[in-house]
């Protein structure tokens, strides 16, 4: 049984902040937490995914962007990145959480995952869209745990 999911994406200020925040309001029960491959770390949520966040009735004001460390993989019963390319990266470089580290999109196309893209310094409606995808993905996330 999962316990605690980790969500992890790039600088941890726009997608996994929002996509934790969501997954523990649909799971209350569980303890989710956010990190980054390349955090900028005590920053922030992004202006723009903190306006879509709060949009939804979310509070992600308290968030401070923080990098990965080996402790939090550790703590994880489960590990969800926003790419391919991130759960590569993850992989070789702490092999041991290989078999828990999954694409948040997983389950956004029955024909394969889907990455969720990167809105950093993009515009609104690139924000917008990854919004509704992190939307739909840790709700489809949530139907399975």
């Amino acid at each position: 049984m999962f316990q605690h999911i980790l969500i992890v994406c790039t600088g941890n200020i726009c997608r996994s902040p929002v996509a934790a925040a969501l997954l523990q309001c649909q799971l209350p029960r569980l303890t989710v937490t956010s990190a980054g491959l390349g955090a900028l770390v005590g920053q922030p949520v992004d202006a723009q995914a903190r306006q879509l966040a709060e949009a939804d009735g979310l509070d992600v004001d308290v968030h401070q962007a923080r990098q990965l460390e080996t402790g939090m993989l550790a703590e994880a019963d489960l590990v969800l990145v926003m790419t391919d390319g991130q759960r590569q990266a993850l992989a070789k470089r702490w092999p041991e959480a290989r078999g828990k580290t999954l694409l948040l999109g997983k389950w956004l196309s029955q024909e394969q995952a889907t990455d969720i893209p990167d809105p950093y310094r993009k515009s609104p409606e690139v924000f917008k869209h990854v919004h509704r995808l992190l939307q739909e993905a840790t709700r489809l996330w949530a139907d399975r745990l």
